[in-house]
């Protein structure tokens, strides 16, 4: 596992985009999963930026979002502001920045009425698709990926779940408050990709920024492996890893200057993609 330290939210966003970008031209039929919240946002502005400016060629690729509130789902005939769903999010996002076709592009359908086969279904999509190439990554604020809540299987996969009250909170902002709706109104289930579907993956970026998440991300990476905190998943990951973090939230890590350490070497013999 690569942990690279950056100095700001700007600098981890380019990053990872850079990351992606290299991806994305070395196989243009890559397949990408991909979440929402605040984090990847820098990210998603920079690589609309290298479509736009240096020609990033997204034609070819197929993307598997990681989650979507049940019982809602994608209207683009409505207003940002009135619609919360993922899909929404991704749109508005990346989706028509990057002016990838809408139908290589999947999210989990909100609407669905029978949400365990759907599940399956989604499962059976991202096989069909020939599996992930890249998967990144934020973290909850409560160590989760996705919406695998504390206490889920790291053998779980896609699936319906019941949000925890931390996650409505954390969510709130970003997605209903500015919609003016109340916060009853807000889904309490989810489906998610799983955390045995998410290890799938043939690499991972992970991402985190700020310090209201340093003790978390900490107890993720150098913490026990356990199903309270499922981002601690990762380090049962056997694959090419890398974990790209703010100055802020790297504060609470024990090994951030081995890590550091590591960096340089790799960077010097170029072993190192960033």
């Amino acid at each position: 596992m690569d942990v690279l330290i950056r100095n700001n939210y700007k600098d981890m966003s380019l990053c990872a985009a850079r990351i992606i970008a290299a991806l994305v031209r070395e196989k243009p039929n890559a397949v990408l999963g991909l979440p929402t919240g605040s984090t990847p946002i820098g990210t998603y502005k920079e690589l609309v930026r290298m479509h736009r400016e240096e020609g990033l060629d997204f034609s070819g690729i197929t993307t598997f979002n990681l989650d979507e509130y049940l019982g809602i789902g994608k209207d683009l005939s409505k207003p940002y502001a009135q619609d919360q769903s993922y899909a929404r999010f991704m749109w508005e996002e990346l989706f028509k920045g990057i002016e990838i076709p809408l139908e290589q592009t999947h999210v989990p359908d909100g609407w669905t009425k029978t949400p365990e086969a759907y599940c399956a279904q989604y499962e059976d999509a991202i096989r069909q698709a020939g599996g992930i190439d890249l998967q990144l990554l934020g973290i909850g604020g409560n160590g989760h990926w996705g919406f695998n809540e504390p206490g889920t299987s790291l053998a779980s996969r896609t699936q319906v779940v019941t949000l925890t009250q931390q996650t409505l909170d954390d969510n709130w902002a970003l997605f209903y408050s500015k919609a003016g709706g109340r916060r009853e109104e807000m889904p309490h289930f989810a489906i998610t990709m799983g955390i045995g579907t998410i290890l799938e993956a043939r690499r991972i970026v992970m991402l985190a920024s700020g310090s209201g998440k340093a003790e978390i991300v900490a107890r993720a990476l150098e913490g026990p492996v356990t199903a309270q905190v499922t981002a601690s998943a990762i380090q049962l990951y056997p694959g090419n890893t890398t974990v790209i973090l703010d100055e802020e939230v790297a504060a609470k890590l024990s090994r951030i200057d081995y890590y550091r350490h590591v960096e340089r070497v790799k960077a010097q013999y170029h072993t190192l993609l960033y």
